[in-house]
Parts: C-alpha cells; sequence; structure tokens
C-alpha cells in the first residue's frame, strides 16, 4: 500500500478537480436512482388513484421525474467532462515528473535500461495509472457515500430492508472485489513487465530490422515478438474472463436482494405498514442501487496492473544518479583551462579500469588531440569533464575550480559537444539548431550553418529550414548531420569544445570539408578532439596517445611515430 500512499501524493495537486469529479459522480447516481424509484412509485400510484376513484397530486412527483432526468443527464456530460479533465491534468504532471526523475540518471544509470522499456514505463505504465483515480478511487469513493445514504433510506421504511441489502451491497462492493483484486495481482503484475518486454523487443526489431535480416535471424526475432503477444493475451483474457464472472455476480446479488427485498415486505405491505405503490418504488431502488457497486468488482481487479505499473516508475524514480550535483551554487571560472591530475576510473562491473592516473593540461584557446584504440579510455574522459560520471579518483579542474563544485546544467553550459553519433530529433532542421540556443534568430542560425558549410545544401531544400529530417535525421547523410551538430555548437557558442571522433565514416572529400567547418568552430575555444587516426593532425597544440587507460605517449607531433608503432597500428592505421 506505500505505492498508494506516494500515488496520492502525486495526485493532492489535483484534489480540487478529483472531489468535484466525485460529488459530481455522486449527484448523477442519486438522480438516476431517485429518477427509477419515484417513476416506480408514480406510476403505480397513479393506477391505484384511478382504480379508487381518488385524486392524488401528481405535479410534485411529475416535476421530481423531471428535475432527476434533467441532473442525471447533465451529471453524466459533467461527471465526464470533470474526470477527463482530472485525468488528463494528472497524466501530464505524472509524465513531467517522471522525466524530471529520469533527466538526472542519464546517462549513467540509463544505460541499465532498454529505450524500449523507458518508452513502455512513460507511457503505458504512467497511462495505467490514470486508472487508479477514474476507475478506483472514484467508484469507491461514490459507492461508499451511496451505500450509507441508502441504509439510512431502507431503514427508514424497516431495519430488516436495510440489513438485508446491506449483506448483498457487502458481496458485490467488498467480496467479489477483493476476489477480483486476488486473481488479477498475478496476471496484472506480469501485463505490465510483459508490456515493457514486447515494446522492447519490437524496437530492438525495427531498430536492427537491416542486421537481422543480413544474417538471418528476422524470423526468431518474430516468433520472440509472437511468444510475449501471446503471453499478453492469456493474461488479458483471463482477466476479461474474471470480470465477467464478477459483473454476473453483481447481477445475481441485485436479483436475490431484490427477492429477499419483497420476502421482507409484502408482509408489511399486507399489514398497513407500508403502501403499495411504496413497494414498487422500493424494487426499483434495491435493482438501481447495486449500481454504485458494480464498478468496483473491476476497480479492484485492475489495481494489480496499476500497482505493478507504479512499481516499475518508483524503481527508476528512487534510483541514485550516478553523480549528485553539490548544495552550493556553481563556480563562475573567468578562463576555462582544463587541468586533470591523476584521474583514474573503472566502469561498475568492470574487471580492467578505463583511466589510471591520467594527467593532462589545455590551456585556455588551445587544442588538444588523443588518440589510441578503441577501449583506451578516449570517450571515458569526455564523460568524466561532462560530469555523466564521477571519477573514481583524481580531479578534473576548469578555470582553477574543480568540476564536483560545478551543478550539472552549469558546467555543460560551457562545454559544446560534436560527435560521430550525432542525434538529430524528429523535427525541422531549424528546430534542431534552436535546441543550443532557443533564442537565435534565423540571422543567426544562417550565419552558423554557413560556417559549417550546409546553409547551401538546406537552402536549396524546397522547405529549407522546415525541412523535416525524420526520426534520428534519417532524411540526411552522416556527413550533412554532422553540419548540422556543428552549426549546432556554434549557436551555443560554449568556449570548451569536444569532438568524439567527428569525421568517423565520412569519405575523404567530406571529411576534408567537414575538418574546414570544425576548423572555423575551433577559433578561439579550449578543443579536446579524439581522431580515428593521426593524419591531418596539424591543428593540434598537443597530441596525447592512449593505451588501455594509460599515458603512452604526450606532447607535440614528434610523439606520434614511436606511440602509434606499437599502440595504434592495428587500430587506427
Amino acid at each position: 500500500m506505500n505505492a498508494l500512499r506516494r500515488l496520492w501524493s502525486l495526485f493532492v495537486p489535483y484534489r480540487g478537480w478529483m472531489l468535484l469529479g466525485i460529488s459530481v459522480a455522486l449527484i448523477t447516481l442519486l438522480a438516476n436512482i431517485a429518477l427509477m424509484s419515484t417513476s416506480a412509485w408514480f406510476l403505480t400510484a397513479m393506477a391505484a388513484a384511478g382504480a379508487t376513484g381518488t385524486a392524488m397530486n401528481y405535479f410534485t412527483p411529475a416535476a421530481l421525474i423531471r428535475a432527476s432526468a434533467i441532473i442525471r443527464t447533465a451529471g453524466r456530460y459533467g461527471e465526464r467532462l470533470i474526470n477527463h479533465e482530472a485525468t488528463f491534468r494528472l497524466i501530464a504532471r505524472l509524465r513531467v515528473w517522471f522525466y524530471e526523475h529520469l533527466e538526472p540518471l542519464a546517462p549513467a544509470r540509463l544505460q541499465r535500461y532498454h529505450s524500449g522499456d523507458l518508452l513502455s514505463r512513460i507511457r503505458a505504465d504512467i497511462d495505467a495509472l490514470d486508472g487508479l483515480y477514474v476507475r478506483v478511487l472514484v467508484p469507491v469513493a461514490v459507492a461508499n457515500m451511496a451505500t450509507l445514504f441508502f441504509s439510512f433510506f431502507l431503514a427508514s421504511f424497516h431495519p430488516l430492508l436495510a440489513l438485508s441489502a446491506l449483506v448483498f451491497w457487502g458481496v458485490a462492493g467488498v467480496g467479489l472485489p477483493i476476489w477480483a483484486e486476488r486473481r488479477g495481482r498475478i496476471p496484472g503484475k506480469r501485463l505490465a513487465e510483459d508490456e515493457g518486454a514486447l515494446r522492447a523487443a519490437v524496437v530492438d526489431g525495427l531498430q536492427g530490422l537491416a542486421e537481422l535480416s543480413v544474417y538471418g535471424a528476422a524470423e526468431r526475432q518474430a516468433k520472440r515478438i509472437d511468444g510475449l503477444s501471446r503471453q499478453m493475451i492469456t493474461d488479458q483474457g483471463r482477466l476479461a474472463s474474471d470480470q465477467a464472472l464478477t459483473q454476473a455476480g453483481v447481477g445475481l446479488c441485485a436479483g436475490l436482494s431484490l427477492w429477499v427485498m419483497l420476502w421482507i415486505a409484502v408482509p408489511l405491505v399486507e399489514g398497513g405498514q407500508i403502501e403499495p405503490p411504496v413497494l414498487a418504488l422500493l424494487a426499483l431502488f434495491i435493482i438501481a442501487s447495486f449500481e454504485a457497486v458494480a464498478p468496483l468488482p473491476a476497480a479492484f481487479q485492475i489495481l494489480g496492473r496499476t500497482l505493478a505499473a507504479a512499481r516499475r516508475l518508483f524503481a527508476i524514480v528512487d534510483a541514485k544518479p550516478e553523480v549528485i550535483d553539490p548544495p552550493t551554487p556553481s563556480p563562475r571560472p573567468k578562463r576555462f583551462d582544463i587541468r586533470c591530475q591523476g584521474l583514474s576510473f573503472t566502469y561498475p562491473g568492470a574487471t580492467e579500469p578505463a583511466l589510471v592516473g591520467l594527467d593532462l593540461e589545455v590551456p585556455e584557446g588551445g587544442r588538444l588531440a588523443i588518440l589510441g584504440p578503441t577501449g583506451s579510455g578516449k570517450s571515458t574522459l569526455f564523460h568524466l569533464i561532462l560530469r555523466f560520471w564521477e571519477p573514481d579518483a583524481g580531479t578534473i579542474a576548469i578555470g582553477g575550480d574543480d568540476i564536483r563544485l560545478f551543478q550539472g546544467d552549469d558546467l555543460r553550459r560551457s562545454i559544446a559537444v560534436v560527435s560521430q553519433h550525432t542525434h538529430l530529433f524528429a523535427a525541422n532542421i531549424r528546430d534542431n539548431l534552436l535546441i543550443a540556443n532557443p533564442n537565435a534568430t534565423q540571422d543567426q542560425i544562417e550565419s552558423a550553418c554557413r560556417v559549417a558549410q550546409i546553409h547551401d545544401f538546406i537552402a536549396a531544400l524546397p522547405e529549407g529550414y522546415d525541412t523535416w529530417v525524420g526520426e534520428t535525421g534519417v532524411k540526411l547523410s552522416g556527413g550533412q548531420a554532422r553540419r548540422v551538430a556543428i552549426a549546432r555548437a556554434l549557436l551555443k557558442d560554449a568556449p570548451i569544445l569536444l569532438l568524439d571522433e567527428p569525421t568517423e565514416g565520412l569519405d575523404a572529400a567530406t571529411e576534408r570539408n567537414l575538418m574546414q567547418a570544425l576548423d572555423r568552430l575551433m577559433a578561439g575555444r579550449t578543443v579536446l578532439l579524439i581522431a580515428h587516426r593521426p593524419a591531418g593532425l596539424d591543428w593540434a597544440d598537443k597530441i596525447l596517445v592512449l593505451d588501455r587507460g594509460r599515458v603512452s605517449a604526450y606532447g607535440d607531433r614528434s610523439v606520434i611515430p614511436a606511440a602509434m608503432q606499437t599502440v595504434l597500428s592495428s587500430d587506427l592505421v
């Protein structure tokens, strides 16, 4: 129940909407029961009056019937309007809340989760929580208040009527929901897990479809997806059959309650304690009253799915970030040189360190090229500078200030990154550029693109800067996407620039043009660049060669030949 309490704390800002929705739902229910029971009494009383030739006031009950019909109609509309508004507000808040807790975990902690699983949590699991309000909280609150009112109403005619009804309300509103909740707990939990696994499998299949086809594994992936789908269908079928049984049980309770009520009330009519038209009123009242408890079995059946979804969300929300921001404000460096001393780091679960005792210094405006084979620690150094990970030992200082004194966002505001894996969002080119500087003008955007040598290409497109790039920038080539990334870095105008093999995989002509654009980008900035080969590093002031996390050579271009012969011959040349 701890998950329920935590969810309720998230719902508190919207308790006004929730209470209003519950109130309107209760009024609508009462109006519907008043309409049915009053109509039964009115028709029976009019028939009796006609048979005996007595006069009666039919204006008041007729007005009550019409008022009940109007209130019921307006109430049903108002109930859906208010509850949908409350639900949408809750879902919007939950998604923002989840994303706010997800952001500090990136990228270190999120490496433990599949992107498809995260998508399932932020979409399907949060969607499952909207049922907690609409399908659990509202029905339970309405049923409790309505049952209390119904009991007093029946007790005003005879205590046995109220007692008999309470027994059947208890079976339908307490016994059946408990049975449904216990039956639905395991399949509900499994549904939450299988839905995440299914979405991850589908995302894997789509993203790696080319590789699956090449290696003949597409059919195997399809069978895996089919197996997960069948498991979900099985669990959904069990829940659906249980729901049908509980609804049948509610109907049975309503019928039995009617028979018991008649068994008690008929002698009261014969004894003159209750007028004959009241018997019709009580009969339809009993049948209509089960509308209050009818949603409860289904409400408790989905509780297992809802709580499983909540626990999946809280498992990520409660995860501790790899890097904790300091409680004090970030320093404001007056210069942007970079200095590392005794830097060591080992990834969790790894047997070998990624960096060991690294020392380096890059003056403000200096340019350092970093060479080394795959796994030598080049990208790890960038991750540590960006504070994605915390070093096991040693320090990194910018402008003389230890980066552990910086808030993560403040630190990264001073750093621009251009990597070999440029991520472009499913938006137009302009929106992808404005990520770096939302306030940039069109002139600034075009100026940055000219420096990155991509403006002419964009201007020639039919929609120019409004051209949709597709998911992950699929409509652009690798070189074009990286030039967009360079323009984005220019718009950010950060004093420190990290370049992670930005020319990897490009042909010679594209690489040459891109390096010309990068040379303009590096002007006046402190630059660290990871290169995949030693050629073409004339622009570098210093060169650092890494081997298995250790410094193999450090100095000007003269250090390259000896170091490369033993370290880089197989990986870079």
